[in-house]
């Protein structure tokens, strides 16, 4: 039995507890970012809904993406080689007609506009430039949108190539075959290691969901929010399958049962539902062992001094040794450092997707479309600033001097 789904009616129990004492406290107090608000608890519910029910249909069909024997494998990497190859080719067009950053394109003595011609030049030629210097700029800006579509098309097809490849070659049943330990069994000290291990797993998933954007793109619907209450833990990613991670599979390569990781999985959820609260302040001396409400309200805060830290489930212990903890001092700001204003579930699961997209379509070379998928979402914001910035200085040159 799936213990999350079993802990269903302690969930639902719990929530009316919280909104209970939150409720009957309210008049006394200012609001806090633990009350209910009826839209963010309804998509935060939808959001559950989805975490179970989508996976039913996006992990076996990401099994058929697999490189090796999948049966739509060979079609996603045909999509993904011959959109590379459109990108490639309207690039070279975009620079065959592109101008250096800054310059204002001149008119040829042949190609001047005749201002008396009864076929005015178009608003964005302008009088004064040349016919040619307007054909190369639409033809760029062409080229320019033919690459972003067929770049989103090759990140697309090749991430889910690599995701579905991944996750069918590393499932727990399939390396517990190759096992180099021997089988554990289902005793007490096997459960311990499969949680134990699940939770050390946990840390180094949870970190790099923080710290590459595509992992980040599933991982930011939980942080979505801008409440924190026992209903924001079910806000749940519904797209894991998209996603690369730390196989917990790697478990059965030590020995332990695929079974005694999957009941792993289930303490750990089950017990990262209880510390998305506020009413707990603090449980004492296990502060500083276990990952508690008082940790994890540091983890979801928008504060900088926050942002990806804590990122332990059952153990804080991870965070102190590998350098990424922080205690919760100042008051917490739940949310996200640029909030996405919706309660609609679909956009809450695709807004990190869209943007990226969008990223990655308006890049003008491979680096900087892949580091909008590849790197942190931090970098992803400067450097989009970076490029608004270019892009206003070449279409505002600066006036020349009288």
């Amino acid at each position: 039995m799936d213990l999350t789904v079993a802990a269903i009616p302690f969930y639902f129990g719990s929530m009316g507890a919280e909104a209970w004492w939150l409720g009957r406290t309210k008049a006394d107090r200012a609001p806090v970012g633990g009350d209910y608000e009826r839209d963010d608890t309804l998509a935060s519910l939808a959001m559950g809904v989805g975490s179970l029910l989508v996976p039913l249909a996006t992990r076996p069909l990401f099994r058929k993406f697999d490189a090796g024997d999948g049966r739509y494998a060979k079609v996603l990497l045909g999509v993904a080689g011959g959109a590379a190859l459109v990108v490639a080719a309207a690039d070279a067009v975009a620079r065959a007609n592109g101008l250096e950053a800054g310059a204002v394109p001149q008119p040829s003595p042949a190609d001047v506009i005749d201002i008396s011609d009864p076929d005015p030049p178009h608003p964005e030629r302008g009088f004064g430039q040349s016919v040619e210097a307007s054909r190369r700029s639409r033809r760029r800006r062409l080229a320019r949108r033919v690459a972003g579509s067929a770049a989103v098309a090759t990140v697309a097809a090749t991430t889910a190539t690599v995701a579905g490849t991944w996750a069918h070659r590393t499932m727990a049943t399939r390396l517990f075959r190759r096992r180099v330990l021997p089988d554990w069994g289902e005793g007490p000290l096997a459960a311990a290691a499969a949680i134990l291990g699940w939770d050390f797993i946990y840390y180094w998933n949870h970190r790099i969901m923080h710290e590459f954007r595509y992992l980040w793109a599933i991982h930011v619907v939980h942080h979505s929010s801008e409440h924190y209450n026992l209903s924001t833990a079910l806000r749940q990613p519904v797209a894991d399958s998209l996603g690369t991670f730390v196989p917990y599979g790697m478990l059965s390569l030590l020995g332990i049962r695929p079974s005694m990781i999957e009941q792993a999985r289930g303490v750990n959820l089950i017990y990262q539902f209880w510390i998305h609260t506020e009413v707990i302040t603090s449980i004492g001396p296990l502060e500083k062992v276990l990952n508690t409400p008082s940790h994890h309200r540091a983890h979801h805060g928008a504060n900088r001094q926050y942002l990806d830290r804590n990122h332990g489930s059952i153990l804080i212990v991870w965070d102190k040794l590998f350098g990424t903890f922080e205690a919760e001092d100042e008051p917490v700001v739940y949310g996200l450092t640029k909030n996405i204003e919706t309660f609609n579930p679909v956009g809450i699961a695709t807004h990190e997707y869209v943007d990226m997209a969008h990223d990655v379509a308006r890049a003008d070379n491979w680096s900087d479309r892949l580091g909008f998928v590849l790197r942190g979402p931090g970098w992803a914001t400067r450097r989009r600033q970076e490029l608004e910035l270019a892009g206003q200085a070449v279409a505002e040159p600066e006036p020349a001097a009288v």
